[in-house]
């Protein structure tokens, strides 16, 4: 047995009542998901170099061919659906992301898939874009709680005193929330 999600169905289920939502984060978002992996997951296999591994590459460029399709689909439809209601595509996806918590998008991105899946330029530089504010969001939220983890180590230190146990304490178990937070 091996461990699987339901992610697709699960937004299959968030997005029951919305077709426009659907489209945008069910083939736009999951599966085109598939499109980024796939190359990366062909990488290490063929660097296993065995025969098998080599097979399997070979299906995975009949999956990544099928998901093109599947993705391309959803990107077809999807921009009909906001041409047909008066949306724009562009603005209207990070919205639907947001509002049914979909994935983050995740580099690297497959441009040349994704290309032939249908998203257009300007859609990828919005992902990219994307993918670098929250990395610099990420980078700044290390670096505060590096700076606490510092704070919290010399307040720890300084204390020695019997009257300055729970303080001591204290310090500490805020320490460890930083690591934890911090993931060392």
């Amino acid at each position: 047995d091996f461990e699987a999600h339901d992610g697709l169905w699960e937004m299959c289920e968030k997005t029951r009542d919305d077709i426009t939502a659907r489209m945008a984060l069910v083939p736009r978002t999951l599966e085109a998901r598939g499109l980024d992996a796939t190359p990366l997951i062909q990488a290490r296999l063929r660097k296993v170099g065995t025969p098998d591994a080599l097979r399997i590459c070979e299906a995975l460029d009949v999956i990544l061919r099928d998901e093109i399709g599947h993705v391309a689909i959803g990107n077809r439809w999807f921009h009909h659906l906001c041409q047909a209601r008066g949306l724009d595509a562009v603005s209207l996806y990070p919205q639907l992301v947001k509002q049914y918590e979909a994935p983050r998008l995740r580099p690297p991105f497959n441009e040349a898939a994704r290309r032939a899946a249908g998203f257009t330029d300007e859609e990828l530089r919005q992902f990219a874009e994307k993918v670098r504010a929250e990395q610099d969001r990420q980078v700044a939220e290390k670096k505060a709680l590096e700076s606490q983890m510092l704070f919290l180590a010399n307040l720890s230190k300084s204390l020695a005193g019997p009257s300055d146990l729970l303080l001591n304490h204290l310090a500490y178990q805020a320490h460890r929330r930083l690591l934890q937070q911090l993931h060392l």
